[in-house]
């Protein structure tokens, strides 16, 4: 009989009969060991999302062009206006996290919905393409980190992404825009983290004047989605129609570019949160049986984004 007492080899520390395997896989273990988070779809409900209250990095900016910005915003009626729309977001079941920076963040620190990609096994980290945004991302992964979420790849060598580019046709296929904010070596390394997956990467290129995937294609459903014309590429449209979906188009082009009607969240299936005071699209959504819930971004969207872009989804359900 052996001496446990004195063999090392026996103990559990050395793989002894008290040493406990890790079986599970690591998506296994989201919701568990990990915070409950990820997506595989655009459409799936909305659980979680992750905001950043604009402050004082408002303060004192004299150009906002130089910012990347369209015109000047008034910080109280901006604020205002983040609160009405994370109410809006309480108010459809929706969990509402913060950044919450540590010091004064860059202006535009708001637009978490660039600053990182939900998988199903956690966060792709975004690594934005400016200076002036250079670092946002050091910000999101902390608070990640602190919720309890994992960050599967962060970018590395010359690589940018930003995670507006990234949009879900289905469980198993991604469609990345490469473009302005989101260079060949990010598709590259974003498709490699997507495929270790089992998920089909598919790059598609952005025209110039494009700032985001996002702004130029959004999901209303498991099988409906809406695309802007002459701006969408084609290879984008045949991988959508090759996977059952009817593509629909924006149907003002001028609410679209002049007053974000087309930046909108998907919180489920056929329901949506939207710029407030779209008439025309708000109508042409409800008359394909969208439900659409509204809010005024007017003074947020003089920074050049609206809902879509404020908003980093964490947690759809997985469908």
């Amino acid at each position: 009989m052996h001496n446990t007492k004195f063999s090392t080899i026996y103990r559990a520390a050395y793989g002894g009969r008290n040493w406990l395997p890790r079986t599970q896989s690591h998506r296994e273990e989201i919701g568990s060991l990990w915070t409950a988070s990820g997506i595989n779809s655009e459409w799936g409900k909305l659980k979680t999302v992750l905001l950043h209250k604009p402050g004082e990095e408002w303060d004192n900016l004299a150009d906002p062009d130089t910012v990347q910005m369209l015109d000047k915003v008034d910080l109280a009626v901006g604020r205002k206006q983040h609160a009405a729309m994370a109410q809006a977001y309480h108010e459809a079941g929706v969990t509402v996290h913060y950044v919450e920076p540590e010091q004064t963040p860059t202006p535009n620190q708001m637009f978490c919905a660039d600053l990182f990609a939900m998988t199903p096994e956690g966060a792709i980290l975004g690594r934005p393409a400016s200076t002036v945004r250079a670092g946002e991302e050091r910000w999101v992964a902390r608070r990640l980190a602190d919720l309890g979420i994992p960050v599967v790849r962060t970018l590395r060598g010359n690589a940018t992404f930003e995670g507006a580019d990234c949009l879900w046709i289905d469980p198993q296929t991604a469609l990345i825009g490469r473009g302005l904010r989101t260079n060949a070596e990010g598709a590259a390394q974003v498709s490699e983290a997507l495929n270790a997956m089992g998920v089909e990467a598919i790059v598609v290129d952005l025209p110039i004047g494009s700032m985001h995937h996002m702004g130029i294609l959004r999901f209303l459903d498991k099988d409906l989605a809406v695309a802007w014309p002459y701006r969408v590429s084609w290879a984008a449209i045949d991988a959508l129609r090759e996977r059952g979906y009817e593509v629909l188009f924006v149907p003002d082009e001028a609410e679209a570019a002049n007053a974000m009607a087309f930046n909108f969240v998907t919180l489920g299936p056929k329901e949506i949160l939207m710029a407030a005071g779209q008439t025309n699209s708000q109508t042409y959504y409800e008359s394909l049986g969208v439900k659409c819930h509204t809010v005024d971004i007017s003074e947020l969207a003089k920074a050049a984004g609206a809902i879509g872009c404020l908003s980093g989804i964490v947690e759809r359900e997985i469908v």
